[in-house]
């Protein structure tokens, strides 16, 4: 069945009804455009424009259709046009002449602006949801790590120490503002296009309010033009996706460095690798490297639907059946992704020894050598000089600052006393580092509180 065909006198070339249908993926929300035609049908019973036994009659329909779908006994055919003559067709199959007024006053236009709000502000939903459980393994890990030190860096080089849960703590930032961008995009889409018609609104005294309050929106769109063509919120959840997927690309990418043979430090459990046809000592950190390089996937959807609607002139054009499957495949990527990587790091050991005793070999306590100094008279640019001798003594002699004698470090610079081995140990570096946001164990303990009340709260 299809939803027009009164002006044609030909039947559509079979190539041209493959090529512009739909419902080999709009398929996917045939609960939202019931649940959508349901408020609809009610609304227009209360506005006096159906009969009561109508929609009854329609809503009756409706439900069971979904529940047969639901259970298996219906199965969404391939020779309708879209999901939404699908159910049409079936719905007067089932119930006569009543299922005919399920379309009045409205258009596909507007049935499907609204079908693929309902959809996403669900899948929104489940981001929402599987972003809160990553966070809360982040969280965990970042509880028992306090104080397990390790290396910071910057350009992939040693730079000072800190801990494993303030390095984590970078990665739950990252993750609390994806959560608060899916938020902001619920908030700014949550409008009801539902009687915008196709373009112009009807004639038919609908009332929009009513039925945006039966789907729990905020409320009516308030342009007809724009209700239809709106692909804002699809563009800003497809950015919102693709950052998600370069947060969790970047700490893929640490996750697959720090598995190495180089690095040591972490161990990624049987369940997460695979292993290799030919190599038999090989552990492939294989979820890590697919998940980062599922992010040009996701980034490629937003870049698609970008240039899709750079040039379509208001209101309703074919072009915009483009952002769909685009739109679904994100969505699945990331959730896909997301789960995995959150059972990943989830069961990773990380090897505590090895990434302390990195922090020392990389002398990431050099600076704290020079502000020893410094706290005993000497001008910091001095200082500076000073330990950069004292590196390459160090690196000469193949050890680390902890390592050198005071003699050593006597014959550089006789400020030097027996205070600097305590001064530049690794437990003392990080934890005298205590402003908000610095990886001391007291600032640290004060974040994960409240972490852990945002946990509670959202």
């Amino acid at each position: 069945m299809k939803l027009w065909g009164g002006r044609f006198t030909k039947e559509t070339n079979q190539l041209v009804h493959n090529f512009n249908a739909s419902i080999s993926y709009d398929q996917k929300f045939y609960k939202q455009d019931i649940l959508g035609s349901i408020a609809h049908v009610t609304m227009l019973e209360k506005q006096n424009i159906l009969t009561e036994e109508e929609r009854d009659a329609i809503v009756d329909g409706l439900q069971n259709i979904l529940q047969d779908i639901e259970n298996g006994i219906l199965s969404i055919t391939p020779e309708h046009e879209d999901i939404h003559s699908f159910v049409e067709a079936t719905l007067i199959e089932r119930i006569g002449d009543a299922g005919k007024k399920l379309h009045t006053g409205r258009s596909r236009n507007d049935q499907v602006a609204l079908d693929m709000k309902l959809y996403t502000r669900d899948e929104i939903v489940a981001l929402n949801d599987l972003l809160k459980d990553l966070l809360s393994v982040i969280h965990r890990l970042m509880s028992e790590h306090i104080e397990t030190f390790m290396p910071g860096f910057t350009h992939l080089q040693k730079a000072q120490p800190v801990t494993l849960a303030h390095h984590l703590g970078a990665y739950f930032e990252m993750f609390r503002r994806d959560r608060s961008r899916l938020r902001d995009i619920y908030d700014r889409m949550n409008y009801c296009p539902l009687g915008a018609g196709a373009l112009a609104g009807t004639t038919y005294p609908l009332d929009r309010e009513y039925s945006a309050s039966l789907l729990k929106f905020d409320g009516p769109t308030w342009n007809s033009m724009d209700s239809v063509s709106d692909r804002d919120y699809l563009i800003e959840l497809l950015s919102a996706l693709s950052t998600i997927m370069m947060h969790m690309s970047r700490f893929c990418e640490e996750i697959i460095l720090w598995n190495s043979n180089e690095y040591r430090f972490v161990e990624i459990d049987d369940s997460y690798s695979t292993g290799s046809s030919i190599m038999p000592q090989k552990k492939n950190p294989d979820i890590a490297e697919l998940v980062r390089g599922k992010t040009g996937r996701v980034y490629g959807a937003l870049i698609s639907l970008l240039t899709t609607m750079k040039g379509i002139p208001l209101a309703y054009n074919k072009d915009m059946q483009e952002d769909k499957e685009l739109t679904f495949d994100a969505i699945d990527t990331v959730k896909g992704c997301l789960a995995l990587f959150t059972g990943m790091i989830d069961t990773m050991k990380f090897n505590e020894t090895v990434m302390a005793a990195s922090a020392k070999r990389g002398f990431t306590n050099a600076t704290d050598a020079a502000d020893y100094l410094v706290n005993h008279g000497v001008p910091f640019r001095d200082a500076h000089g000073i330990i950069g001798q004292l590196v390459l003594l160090c690196i000469d002699k193949n050890i680390s600052l902890d390592e050198l004698s005071l003699e050593e470090y006597k014959k550089i610079s006789p400020v030097f006393n027996e205070d600097i081995y305590e001064a530049i140990s690794m437990k003392t570096c990080v934890e005298k580092r205590n402003t908000i946001g610095a990886p001391g164990k007291d600032a640290m303990t004060q974040i994960i509180a409240i972490n852990e009340k945002y946990l509670q709260e959202s």
